[in-house]
């Protein structure tokens, strides 16, 4: 109870201070960057409350764009018929948007479950989500799909942003994100494998 009520905290903190970043960009494309200073993250990893994955997203033109976010599962090779969670927004009253956005799990490796996402100035409320707990797990792991450089986003084209995984072998093999092969690879090999994913769009 104690961490879920800090858990509600942290989220307040975060939409309210999502939009207040003031990076200087003169670029005309979104882009989007590791977060690799990121004080919510640490606080997840210092409380061992779960993980959380945070980018900088820069969102030009914002008030004639759609961003999707959303998170797919796939378990034994499988794909949910349906994003794990999602978080759809745009139309921005302002020209350019920035801030933070990112994928959150509380208790990753228990039956209860939490994820979120959030953006500059929206989020989606934690939810529980169906996870059985199988023992024989031996090792979960989660990687951001590329380096420290900041990425420009294509519009229309989907990214892989970050993966969290789950295995019961007793070694778990590194993927490119960025390579679809091995994508697909990481899929079929792996118990359990979580994708954040981003789409950038003209509005519909």
């Amino acid at each position: 109870m104690k961490k879920y009520i800090l858990f509600i905290s942290l989220s307040v903190v975060m939409l309210i201070t999502s939009c207040t970043k003031n990076d200087n960009h003169n670029s005309v494309a979104p882009t989007i960057s590791i977060n690799q200073d990121s004080e919510y993250a640490n606080t997840f990893k210092e409380l061992n409350l779960g993980i959380l994955f945070e980018f900088n997203f820069y969102l030009p033109n914002a008030d004639k764009r759609w961003v999707n976010l959303w998170v797919e599962r796939y378990k034994e090779g499988n794909k949910d018929p349906r994003p794990l969670t999602e978080l759809s927004y745009g139309s921005s009253p302002k020209e350019v948007t920035q801030g933070r956005l990112g994928f959150g799990m509380i208790n990753p490796n228990l039956n209860d479950t939490s994820v979120f996402l959030f953006a500059p100035g929206v989020s989606s409320p934690p939810s529980l989500i169906e996870k059985e707990l199988n023992p024989n797990i031996k090792i979960s792991t989660w990687d951001y799909a590329f380096g420290q450089d900041e990425v420009e986003l294509e519009l229309g084209e989907t990214y892989i942003l970050a993966a969290y995984r789950e295995t019961e072998r007793n070694s778990i093999k590194m993927i490119d994100l960025q390579a679809k092969d091995s994508v697909d690879q990481m899929i079929k090999r792996d118990d359990m494998v979580l994708l954040l994913k981003i789409k950038v769009q003209e509005n519909p």
